[in-house]
């Protein structure tokens, strides 16, 4: 047995790194600009003080921190013409404009000459406007905003037609009295964009290249954490430690760690998945018995239909009617009407007992609602199942041998019906984490189905891949348990030897 336990073990590491790409990838590919995002969020939460906009230096800081101005992974498969510095642009659109005109042309030298000379001429235009914006006419202010908007669309462009528009574009928009001074930042750019298409070496797109980075990659340092080379210069306070270590980043929301949010969130769902499923099993199970035991007869009958009706009922019209029913003052006022506790008498310094009290009315409705739709199911199961087993050979050896018809039906039947219960109950582990975001949605639970259904609507990448991630661990151990568990209640069933 502790052979093939430690073999799944094993077997478990290139699925965990397979996950484990997965989420690097979800993260990677996903909208937006991550450091915008934190960016936003200091500025709603008033971390970064009066600015407005967040200066190049601070954005700097703030990637070299998440470790974004590093390659993505160990290794990239490209062409000659891919040069290995374009993971230090900072902007995916740019990153891609600059590697499709590369493997367009094949000469990166000249496509990055003709970037960094866009980016001189942008910020020799707003300069411009800040210092003449007092003797700049309301049209010619207009006409600098357009050429500074097609100088960033630029930035984003590799199709020749479109560049040659926008080039264009910028030149008569320039041509006037005043603005006529910033013609040769026109001309510059250019004479940059001709040098790439004077330039090509094609070929070099055709020629595939390894570019190997070693640990100094993204991929790394989600995974395994900041290295020594890593620190230089950095607050350690800000160190990553890894996903390994259990650090899954920042949330977009509120700059606060991952995996401070999923302890804070994690309890509430855990304490009601183990509870539902505990009432779910000491319900469902002696129903099942009984139900197949008693094959036809009216408690058999009746238990179907209302088992069948409960499983039909949808979770949050049985939730929603539970609580206009029993926290409604106009009905019966019961049970509180949502959340967990009572924040004007609660008192973080009770005792556990006193918690448990004060806790307990909060969440009796999500139980029910947690619990009625799961027993039905297993009830079920537990009834096809014992039917299977109890008109087997084996059986009737049981019953010709004397032995009491409760051993047969308890120790002989029951044992061999586990195996189904064992493969539902092995499930429970990711749904622990994952909580129930309609039942934490109706009855205002802070737990992680909420927690989960609000970083979807904020586009809050972090935490869902952290998610995706536990998920996947939570799977495997899932797994794994219900193996073990076979070969405890089945005989039949051996790991070792033979």
């Amino acid at each position: 047995m502790w052979q093939y336990i430690l073999k799944r073990i094993l077997q478990f590491i290139p699925t965990l790194i397979l996950i484990s790409l997965l989420a690097f990838a979800i993260s990677v590919a996903a909208p937006g600009d991550p450091v915008e995002r934190l960016l936003n969020a200091a500025q709603q939460e008033g971390a970064i003080g009066s600015q407005r906009v967040a200066t190049e230096k601070l954005k700097a800081e703030l990637r070299h921190r998440l470790g974004l101005d590093l390659p993505l992974f160990y290794f990239s498969i490209g062409t000659m013409a891919d040069p290995d510095t374009l993971y230090r642009f900072p902007d995916k659109a740019h990153r891609a404009m600059l590697q499709r005109l590369t493997r367009h042309y094949g000469n990166w030298p000249y496509v990055e000459r003709y970037y960094h000379t866009i980016n001189a001429a942008i910020d020799t235009v707003s300069h411009f406007g800040a210092a003449q914006a007092k003797r700049l006419s309301t049209e010619e202010k207009d006409r600098l905003l357009r050429v500074q908007f097609d100088l960033r669309s630029l930035q984003e462009l590799e199709s020749h037609d479109l560049i040659i528009h926008k080039l264009q574009s910028i030149t008569r928009l320039l041509d006037t009295a005043q603005l006529a001074v910033l013609l040769p930042i026109a001309r510059k750019v250019k004479s940059a964009y001709e040098a790439i298409l004077n330039h090509p070496e094609k070929w070099r797109a055709y020629i595939p290249r390894l570019i190997w980075y070693g640990t100094r990659n993204q991929y790394h340092v989600w995974l395994f954490g900041n290295q020594p080379w890593f620190r230089e210069n950095t607050d350690p306070s800000k160190e990553r430690r890894g996903v390994l270590r259990g650090d899954f980043g920042i949330s977009f929301r509120d700059q606060q760690p991952v995996i401070k949010r999923i302890i804070e969130r994690f309890p509430w769902s855990f304490t009601l998945s183990i509870f539902s499923v505990f009432f779910a099993y000491l319900i469902a199970i002696p129903i099942g018995i009984y139900s197949a035991y008693r094959r036809d007869s009216w408690f058999d009958r009746a238990s179907s239909v209302t088992l069948f009706i409960l499983y039909s009922l949808p979770s949050f019209f049985v939730g929603t009617l539970l609580l206009v029913i029993f926290a409604n003052p106009d009905v019966l006022d019961w049970f509180p009407e949502g959340g967990v506790q009572d924040p004007a008498i609660f008192d973080p310094n009770w005792p556990l007992w006193q918690k448990i009290q004060h806790w307990a009315p909060y969440l009796v409705l999500p139980l029910i609602t947690y619990t009625y739709g799961s027993f039905a199911f297993l009830s079920r199961q537990m009834r096809v199942a014992m039917l299977d087993v109890i008109n087997q050979d084996f059986i009737r050896t049981a019953r010709a041998k004397g032995l009491p018809e409760r051993v047969v039906v308890l120790k002989h039947v029951l044992r061999n019906s586990l195996l189904p219960i064992i493969t539902i109950f092995s499930n429970i582990f990711p749904m622990a984490i994952g909580g129930s975001i309609i039942i934490e949605t109706i009855f205002s639970i802070p737990g992680m189905g909420l927690e989960i259904y609000q970083s979807i609507l904020n586009y809050d990448y972090p935490m869902i891949v952290a998610v995706f991630t536990i998920f996947g661990v939570l799977t495997l151990i899932g797994y794994l348990f219900a193996d073990i568990m076979y070969a405890v209640v089945d005989p039949r069933i051996s790991y070792g030897k033979k």
